[in-house]
């Protein structure tokens, strides 16, 4: 019965959100206020109703209803209860029911929070929202029910995927689709302004908190996505530019343009129509990641292996939403005037190289990821894009960026001066060299990457500190006048300086993890040694331990440096019986600075097993710097000027046109 009230509650759910995306639209173009008022409550009962369905998933994953066949083909009655719950976004149906969910939770907090936003404005963003739900509520309804019963009723489930199984499936797919999705808000606010024909820096402060809300959960779902991978997968290494991984990678790039497009927009009235393309291209590259991995075209651990025919469906939307908002935006583009000019040295055109620089990198993961598939369709030869591609075309845009990111916030709007700019960031330049001259005599020259990775992590952290010294006039100004300028700089401020820190400690993190990774592949048996950078891994033993729903095999490693013991490990072989697979649990000490990585290999006939170890000098920072860079935006959405959106004035403003 809960089941079948999910299912209604999907229907339910699709016809309120083609109310929706009617009534709204209709009344902001006739500018009846009945009718815009419509898109709130709408928007509110249809997040309510998804929000219904997937209680019902969970409740028939938490109690083993096998009659479900989403949950009979996905979960097993032996499995601990918070794999139960992952178990729900843990294939097609259930994931794109959380996709759902998601999607009209954003749609929700619009209607109970833009209160300031302009009423034509909101009518037009939540009706396009609204149509986006149409079609993925109706994917779901007609292509992945996940509430379809099976007879007769199977005594006990098939189980989750075993690699699946793992707390980092917990908070891992909901982050990344609170990214995915949430760009779907600013694609909305783009289509609603192309129809208005207004673009303007009240747009542009409205768009940009929920732009951010999405960049940050789309950057902390990366994260913990890379996570995830480095020590469940057990190969040592924290990004393959595996396709499905770069699926998510391409519309954080193009968000991060569009966060600092819109900064344009709001303080110089310009970048108009470039600021909406990256809108609509940065969710078009969302549905674009949903295509690859439903669609069946990728061989891929992170994708779902569904029926081409859900690929077609998925298509189809792609092809209505990106094809019908780049020809509204042809149309209307040209009319998008801007007021705002700039020298050639100025805060815009950095910021507009640093937009460049990163539509170029997403241009370059879409056609290293996409290629492989173009020449499988044509009938081509198969090709493998890897590491080598992306090193050589990824990695050279981003070292001017890098350049650029410390420079831009030193340089003011609308005219600079190159000289004085690089000037004042003498000691930084300094610094980053001295840096760079270091990691030359620690590589002893035979390293080139290393010392120029170092050196710009460098570059941008000191050039970062400069920018906020100089804000808070650190150093120039008398203490009373420092600490006044401290307490009252903008949290927008303290958040880009926090991000641009942040991203400094990734540079830094993977330069070192990358250059000076350290491996040993060597059969071992009980009281063996091996010995990598410096440490002794000793074998001890290997014993049983049984699970809830997998038996173990748990080998004991003790580590050493100079004869003294410091950690001891215990990486393990897992068996399901049930899949009748076997996988690995990495086991990992850690200092902050560096990794110790140990996987139990396959037993070999005299006794003895292999183990894989690796030496990960600074991998930690990679996702350290990835978590303060989410602070920076937390900090910067916590700004109370981006939480109010445009001033009240405006708003009256816009209702006294509307009225008139």
């Amino acid at each position: 019965m809960i089941a079948e009230l999910g299912h209604f509650a999907l229907i339910l759910a699709l016809l309120i959100a083609i109310v929706q995306s009617i009534l709204p639209m209709v009344g902001a173009q006739r500018g009846a206020r009945p009718m815009m008022d419509v898109a709130a409550p709408a928007a509110l009962l249809q997040f309510g109703a998804v929000a219904l369905a997937f209680a019902a998933l969970t409740h028939g994953y938490v109690t083993s209803d096998f009659s479900l066949k989403n949950v009979a083909e996905n979960s097993h009655s032996l499995k601990p209860l918070l794999y139960k719950i992952t178990g729900v976004w843990g294939n097609h149906e259930g994931s794109m029911l959380l996709w759902a969910l998601i999607l009209t939770l954003y749609g929700a907090a619009v209607a109970a929070f833009g209160r300031n936003l302009p009423p034509a404005l909101k009518a037009r963003v939540l009706s396009v929202h609204g149509m986006i739900g149409v079609g993925f509520l109706a994917f779901i309804l007609f292509t992945s029910n996940p509430f379809l019963r099976m007879l007769p009723v199977p005594p006990d489930g098939q189980g989750l995927n075993p690699i699946l199984q793992d707390p980092g499936l917990a908070f891992h797919p909901p982050f990344l689709y609170l990214g995915y999705v949430g760009f779907s808000m600013a694609f909305s606010f783009a289509v609603a302004a192309l129809i208005e024909g207004r673009v303007d820096p009240a747009w542009a402060r409205w768009v940009r908190p929920w732009t951010l809300v999405a960049w940050c959960a789309l950057t902390l779902g990366i994260c913990l996505g890379s996570w995830w991978a480095y020590y469940e997968l057990g190969w040592g290494g924290w990004w393959a530019w595996d396709p499905v991984e770069n699926a998510s990678f391409m519309p954080w790039l193009s968000g991060t343009a569009l966060l600092h497009s819109a900064i344009v927009v709001e303080k110089r009235d310009t970048l108009k129509g470039w600021t909406i393309f990256l809108a609509l291209v940065t969710f078009s590259l969302s549905l674009l990641g949903t295509f690859l991995v439903r669609s069946g075209v990728l061989s891929s651990v992170h994708a779902f292996a569904v029926d081409p025919a859900r690929g077609a469906f998925i298509l189809v939307l792609l092809v209505v939403a990106i094809g019908g908002s780049l020809v509204l935006f042809a149309l209307k583009a040209p009319n998008l005037r801007a007021t705002g000019n700039f020298a050639p040295i100025s805060r815009e055109s950095a910021l507009v190289l640093n937009n460049l620089l990163l539509a170029t990198a997403a241009l370059t993961v879409f056609l290293g990821t996409l290629y492989p598939l173009f020449l499988d369709v044509i009938g081509g030869d198969k090709v493998s894009v890897g590491s080598p591609y992306y090193n050589a075309t990824f990695v050279p845009l981003m070292v001017p960026l890098v350049l650029v990111m410390a420079a831009g916030p030193l340089m003011t709007w609308k005219r600079a001066d190159l000289a004085s700019v690089l000037m004042r960031l003498r000691l930084a330049f300094g610094a980053a060299l001295a840096v760079a001259l270091v990691m030359v005599i620690v590589t002893r020259g035979h390293e080139a990457l290393a010392p120029l990775g170092i050196g710009l992590a460098a570059w941008l952290l000191f050039g970062t500190l400069k920018e906020l010294a100089e804000r808070i006039r650190l150093f120039q100004a008398p203490w009373e006048v420092v600490r006044n300028r401290l307490t009252h700089t903008t949290r927008a401020a303290w958040g880009m300086s926090v991000a641009h820190a942040g991203l400094a400690v990734t540079i830094a993190g993977i330069t070192v993890a990358s250059g000076w990774q350290q491996e040993a592949i060597q059969t071992l048996k009980p009281g063996e040694s091996v010995t990598l950078a410096g440490d002794l891994y000793r074998f001890d033993r290997v014993e049983p331990r049984p699970g809830p729903n997998y038996s173990a095999e748990q080998a004991t490693v003790t580590l050493s440096h100079d004869g003294r013991t410091f950690a001891t490990l215990h990486p393990s072989r897992l068996t399901y019986p049930l899949q009748r697979m076997t996988t690995t649990d990495v086991a990992i000490h850690t200092d902050g600075f560096s990794d110790r990585y140990v996987v139990l290999g396959d037993p070999q006939p005299d006794g003895g097993w292999i183990f894989r170890i690796y030496y990960n000098p600074l991998v930690p920072w990679v996702w350290f710097g990835a978590l303060i860079m989410v602070l920076g935006g937390v900090l910067s959405l916590s700004d109370r000027r981006l939480r109010i959106g445009a001033p009240v004035k405006r708003l009256k403003r816009a209702e006294a046109e509307l009225a008139a």
